[in-house]
Parts: structure tokens; sequence; C-alpha cells
């Protein structure tokens, strides 16, 4: 009994120190490395093309045609030019906190459930709600941009620990 605790403690330990060591490797330099894609899939943004926002000023559904994996995830445009454009200057056009509702992000929570067609632009970054109300809140309140740029990196340390937990379930034992 004695050697079965002492085993599973050691193993215990093991995985709490590699999740650390992997913790600190993880932690990531900005908002973009982390891509809301919903709860099933790999796509961001549900495949709305993120550079309409800015060269149609509306949200235009992407297709598969035109797609390309960046961070991740997949982006699906609305066309070969809006693709090419993402490619040369991704940046520039994914949405602020990775597509994460922004204002969840103000209050310092994660909402993973957006709508597409709640965004606005904002000193010429793309921030996308979980609904229409939400988005007038966001533009028509300055503390909330204010806010969600505080909490980020609170939100971005729930990502890593969901995604580290999401990871070690995965895990099969020893």
């Amino acid at each position: 009994m004695f050697k079965r605790r002492l085993k599973r403690n050691l193993r215990m330990a093991a995985s709490m120190a590699a999740a650390a060591i992997l913790f600190s490797f993880v932690q990531p330099a900005s908002a973009g490395e982390f891509v809301n894609t919903g709860y099933f899939g790999d796509v961001a943004i549900k495949g709305y093309d993120p550079v309409a926002y800015f060269t149609q000023n509306q949200a235009v559904q992407g297709s598969d045609r035109y797609s390309h994996r960046w961070l991740g995830a997949t982006w699906h445009f609305s066309s070969a030019e809006n693709r090419d454009l993402f490619m040369k200057d991704p940046a520039k056009y994914a949405p602020q906190y990775g597509g994460y509702c922004a204002d969840g992000v103000s209050l310092g929570t994660v909402t993973t459930n957006v709508d597409p067609k709640a965004w606005r632009i904002i000193e010429g970054k793309l921030y996308i709600s979980y609904d229409p109300g939400a988005a007038d809140g966001f533009e028509k309140t300055p503390t909330k941009l204010t806010d969600s740029r505080k909490h980020w990196s609170k939100v971005e340390d729930t990502l890593v620990a969901e995604k580290l937990q999401t990871d070690w379930q995965k895990t099969p034992p020893n």
C-alpha cells in the first residue's frame, strides 16, 4: 500500500512539475496568440472574413475555398484577394483578444460564444462581441476599451490554465 501511494504521489509531482515547465514556455507574447474557434472545430470567428470588416465595412461570411492556417486556427475569406491581404499582415486584420468577446474581456471574463455580426473597429482594431448590445456598449463606453486592455493578461492566464487542464486530461495515464 505504501509503495502504491508513493508511486501515485511521485506521478502527481512529476505531472505538476511538467505542467509548471510547460506553463513557463506557453505564456503568450501577444493577444493574437489565442484564437477563439468556438466550442467545436478550428475555424476562427465562425468562418467570417476578418479583412472584409475593414475593406467592406461589414461582416461577410468567408469560404473554406479561400482559407489560411494561422496560430492553429483556420481563417476563412470571401476572396483570394482578402486571404492574400491577411497573409501579408494578419495582426492588422485579426480581431483583438483572439476573437473572444471584447465586452467579456473588459469585465475580466472569457466569453467564447460570439456573434461575428456584433463588431466594431475602434482605433483601427477589430473587436467582436457576443451580441449587438455588447458591441454598442463596448464602443460607447470608453472605459470598456481601457478595462479590456487592463484585464487581457488575466484572461490570457485563464486561457492558458484551461488549455493546460484540457491537455492534461487528454494525457493517457502511465
